[in-house]
């Protein structure tokens, strides 16, 4: 009896620490993923402010473009699954408590939360563009013009504004603070990596707080006039960059710090802690 224990023991640990590592490999397939996005992204978005003809896109347009190229449906299937694992990695983070191995606060699992139920949604949008359909939905502004219709939807709007604009200065926190170091074996790093990586990550998070910001300000500015044409999205934030004074300049530096942010999460797919 006790061998047959002993041996049902060993088989769920064995279990367990296979389940782990399943884990492990998509969260770091997921940070690949990630990369290629916003690598994408700030590509055509440097191509924009240079006058090569590139152009403003969200995440949704940087899947389809992938799409568009030469294997590009390969690609896609490739990065669907990154998608799919990074989402499955952080929705298990915020039901588990825990984050790079050790036990997460609230916001850190709220954070998880948010980023699983939104790269879940762009892993079916890539589906629905592999499956050649057009992606539902409709951006920033059809969302915001349907939930200001509901019963106090304009405090719903104005929340999730709010939420956005927390997020942006959080990345913004996070990048100059360098709090970001935390979640990755620095230790295994050279001098010389760590360097590249911390730069990478500074450029990168502050671009995406750049982002936030935008797109938070949209948001509660829809709320507030109830008019959801101030509402953007990704693109909309990058399109009004082009359009502020020194537009091209600026929008060439947020572009630069995703092209540094796609770097960092593919390098980051190494030193990750999960």
């Amino acid at each position: 009896m006790k061998l047959a224990l002993g041996s049902r023991t060993v088989l769920s640990r064995d279990a367990s620490a296979e389940a782990s590592r399943t884990v492990e490999r998509l969260g770091r397939c997921g940070l690949v993923a990630r990369g290629v996005v916003y690598g994408v992204i700030g590509a055509l978005s440097i191509g924009l402010a240079i006058g090569a003809g590139g152009r403003t896109e969200s995440q949704t347009g940087a899947l389809r473009t992938i799409a568009h190229q030469p294997l590009g449906t390969a690609a896609l299937v490739l990065v669907a699954i990154g998608l799919a694992g990074y989402a499955l990695w952080r929705l298990l983070e915020a039901a588990r408590g825990v984050d790079s191995g050790k036990p997460a606060s609230a916001g850190k699992r709220a954070s998880a939360l948010g980023s699983g139920v939104a790269y879940s949604a762009l892993c079916a949008i890539a589906v629905e563009i592999l499956a050649g359909s057009r992606p539902s939905g409709g951006g920033a502004r059809t969302a915001a013009a349907g939930v200001l219709g509901w019963p106090g939807g304009p405090v719903y709007v104005a929340v999730a504004g709010v939420l956005l604009l927390g997020a942006g200065l959080y990345q913004g926190y996070q990048g100059i603070a360098r709090t970001f170091l935390e979640d990755s074996e620095v230790g295994r790093m050279s001098p010389e990596t760590r360097r590249s990586f911390t730069a990478l990550g500074v450029a990168g998070h502050v671009a995406r707080g750049v982002i936030f910001l935008l797109i938070g300000y949209g948001v509660l500015r829809a709320a507030l006039d109830y008019s959801p044409r101030r509402a953007v999205g990704l693109d909309g934030a990058l399109q009004e960059l082009v359009h502020a004074s020194y537009g091209p300049i600026l929008l060439g530096v947020v572009a630069a710090g995703f092209i540094c942010f796609a770097l960092y999460s593919i390098a980051d797919a190494r030193y990750h802690r999960i």
